[in-house]
């Protein structure tokens, strides 16, 4: 399994990289923002460590650029920044979990794990499962059960969205940005109205229901519990 570990204190990164390797993780190390953000956009990671503070940029910038062009890698962010409204923005931007130093390596490598254990994975060239549920981005081609489905442009976006991010609560303000290019507290239904005519292809003609709405947080693609 391979780790990025962006960190820029040198002690906690050398720490981390030891721990993580004995453990027998792949690992590989930066202490720039920038340069962890270029190594997650042109490479496989299965999960990343990210400080909040760097220099180059910030964890929060990594993660919404990351989020911004689909990349669902895991993320967890490690920081001395304990206050709530931090974590809450950690979550709201598209990070997975927040741990705050000092921490203990034990918690952290659980949840790590727990991270990493996802919903959806490739099951070959790119290819997107969840449970009968398949979407082909090379081929732009959606499945369910070995039936076909027509999705619109914005429909086959918004699905790709939420199977990259399984099992996480997207908010419709993070949903109008990455497909409109809205911009925050936009008063209309119309991620609403998406949500219902991507729905009305993908789960209604089946039995099990996949698109989950989470009220008065936004909807997740999850079929562990549906």
């Amino acid at each position: 399994m391979r780790i990025l570990i962006a960190e820029d204190e040198a002690k906690t990164r050398r720490y981390l990289e030891q721990g993580l390797r004995e453990q027998g993780f792949s690992v590989e190390t930066t202490g720039n923002g920038g340069d962890a953000l270029v190594l997650l956009q042109e490479n496989s990671f299965d999960a990343a460590i990210l400080d909040v503070m760097m220099p180059g940029a910030d964890g929060w910038s990594v993660v919404k650029a990351l989020r911004a062009e689909g990349n669902a890698t895991p993320v967890l962010f490690l920081t001395a920044r304990d206050r709530v409204e931090d974590r809450v923005r950690g979550f709201e931007i598209g990070g997975d979990d927040y741990l705050i130093k000092p921490f203990a390596f034990a918690e952290l490598l659980a949840r790590l794990r727990n991270l990493t254990r996802r919903a959806v994975r490739p099951v070959g060239d790119g290819i997107l499962r969840l449970d009968d549920l398949l979407l082909d981005p090379l081929r732009h081609h959606v499945e369910r059960a070995g039936r076909p489905l027509q999705l619109t442009a914005k429909e086959y976006a918004l699905l790709l969205l939420l199977m990259r991010n399984p099992s996480r609560v997207l908010s419709r303000t993070l949903i109008a940005e990455s497909i409109w290019g809205l911009c925050s507290d936009v008063q209309t239904n119309v991620v609403d109205v998406l949500v219902r005519r991507l729905r009305a292809k993908v789960d209604t003609p089946f039995g099990k229901p996949l698109l989950q709405t989470i009220r008065g947080a936004g909807y997740m693609m999850d079929g562990d519990d549906a």
